[in-house]
């Protein structure tokens, strides 16, 4: 088995960064999910559950540390990094309510236009990071702006065996993973504890919860008439009322991963 895939999304609902290679941490690959666009009015989160146009958001590294955003219509943007103790506002992501910096004026105008409502940019610094959802990993893991945990893995074989039963090819960003393994049988992963990549372990926490933000086309923002492709995961990856595919991870230390890697299951 070997790494296959590496993905990375700077803003939370945002497009993804397709990488060859990334360093790899506590909180995730680096720089993923640090960013996230909330409501101005009360600091909860948005997704493109409710807000397609999140799709069109491209978003990548920018100066001394900061964020470039892009999106059609709209000039690009350099964003600077904020200071982690300055102009903290009051987020909600699910349960969890944290205080993070804000990215500013600009930001806020420019993604206010891009969605049509009013809205803010904020950051995670590493120190201000959320605590795992209760129950699953260690004291010392903690996660920035993913639904809940640092890092997603989804097994080719799984999504080959997905898009047969469907009759038609889903795309593997529906599901928006940080790593993708080729070479595992269909759902391997589920079975798996703990695996090695390259020189560093991954502990396997939970199976990944699927919602409506899959039947949406990465590339255009379109929704699956079908509602496909949760409708045929239903039919036989539902457990007590959920739809699973994927699985959760968190990293024990922090070094590089890269596309090519040998994928060993430990445990």
């Amino acid at each position: 088995m070997f790494l296959s895939e590496l993905y990375r999304y700077p803003v939370k609902s945002g497009q993804a960064q397709c990488l060859q290679d990334s360093p790899v941490g506590h909180l995730g690959l680096m720089g993923d999910r640090r960013w996230m666009v909330v409501e101005e009015e009360n600091g909860r989160f948005l997704t493109q559950r409710a807000w397609p146009r999140l799709g069109q958001l491209k978003a990548s590294d920018g100066e001394a540390g900061g964020l470039l955003l892009e999106a059609p219509g709209l000039e690009p943007l350099q964003v600077a990094l904020p200071s982690a103790d300055d102009d903290l506002r009051g987020v909600t992501i699910w349960r969890d309510t944290l205080r993070v910096p804000d990215g500013g004026d600009e930001a806020a105008t420019w993604l206010s236009q891009l969605l049509g409502k009013p809205v803010r940019l904020v950051y995670c610094p590493e120190q201000r990071a959320r605590y795992l959802p209760s129950g699953y990993g260690l004291n010392s893991d903690r996660a920035a702006f993913p639904d809940g945990f640092p890092l997603l893995l989804i097994g080719q074989g799984s999504l080959d065996e997905l898009n047969r039963r469907i009759g038609r090819p889903m795309e593997m960003l529906r599901f928006r993973p940080n790593l993708v393994v080729q070479g595992a049988e269909p759902f391997a992963e589920d079975g798996w504890k703990r695996i090695r990549i390259g020189k560093l372990e991954f502990r396997v926490l939970k199976p990944s919860v699927r919602c409506i933000l899959t039947t949406l086309d990465p590339a255009t923002g379109e929704r699956s008439p079908d509602r496909e492709p949760l409708t045929t995961l239903k039919t036989f990856r539902e457990k007590e009322g959920d739809v699973l595919f994927g699985q959760n991870l968190a990293v024990d230390g922090s070094g590089l991963v890269k596309v090519g890697m040998r994928v060993e299951v430990l445990e």
